[in-house]
């Protein structure tokens, strides 16, 4: 068996450089990524209970999209800002995972 040669990368702290090995465990983690403010992602893992809007709709800030229910508990989940509604990806009864994408909006045309 070959044994792998270690890869080290630089990093400078107050100008000084070093070199480091990095662990298996950062490089496997999860890469952030900058969220979209058009795609409602859930936050927990849940059942869909009620949804209150429907593709092609106008909805307002702060008006209700759907009821998250998590843990026994019912999360209302509600409109970030002004937008369309384009996509909905969930259905009444659907029991999702974290971070799945829920409702896609659009920016709404201007007359």
């Amino acid at each position: 068996m070959k044994k792998e040669t270690p890869e080290y990368v630089d990093f400078a702290i107050t100008a000084r450089k070093y070199k480091t090995l990095l662990t298996k465990k950062y490089l496997n983690r999860k890469v952030w990524v900058e969220p979209n403010p058009y795609e409602i992602k859930s936050f927990i893992p849940g059942t869909i209970i009620h949804i209150s809007v429907k593709e092609g709709d106008l909805v307002e800030k702060g008006a209700p999209l759907l009821i998250l229910e998590a843990m026994k508990m019912q999360n209302r989940i509600v409109m970030p800002f002004t937008a369309k509604i384009k996509k909905i990806n969930v259905s009444v009864g659907d029991r999702i995972p974290k971070e799945t994408l829920m409702i896609e909006l659009e920016v709404p045309e201007t007359e």
